[in-house]
């Protein structure tokens, strides 16, 4: 049995979660949480649903490098790591994705009041990031 694949986009205040269907077929906005939670939250989804892969988004800058939001993703990544050590950790690129939630929010007709939600772009962000992913494993989706 495959567990599902859930993924993070980190963020100083807020993060956004997005997680497959235990299948990997559909990725899916799971929650935004307040970022000081991010690790207990973990831990009650974890405890009741099976995940093999958490994908971290990895802010880089348009040259390439690291962005510096990468000193902050590093220690909790660290952690995350620590704790459920049975689960694989995987970045992602993530430049492009809050202009693509917000892409997808103006084409869903989402009004701008809803546009200007952070918590829901962090959880489209996350869905974004996971998708990329679930692309990658399979380029002829």
């Amino acid at each position: 049995m495959m567990g599902r694949i859930l993924a993070i986009d980190y963020g100083t205040k807020r993060t956004g979660l997005a997680v497959t269907d235990p299948l990997r077929i559909v990725a899916n906005g799971l929650d935004t949480v307040p970022t000081h939670e991010l690790i207990s939250f973990l831990e009650k989804y974890l405890a009741k649903e099976t995940v093999d892969i958490i994908v971290f988004g990895l802010p880089k800058q348009m040259s390439g490098a690291e962005s510096e939001s990468m000193k902050h993703i590093r220690p909790v990544v660290k952690k995350i790591q620590e704790k459920f050590s049975e689960i694989e950790l995987v970045y992602v690129d993530e430049r492009f994705t809050s202009i693509l939630a917000q892409k997808a929010m103006i084409e869903g007709g989402l009004k701008k009041k809803a546009r200007q939600d952070k918590a829901l772009v962090d959880k489209i962000s996350a869905t974004i990031i996971l998708q990329s992913y679930l692309e990658s494993l399979n380029p002829s989706f």
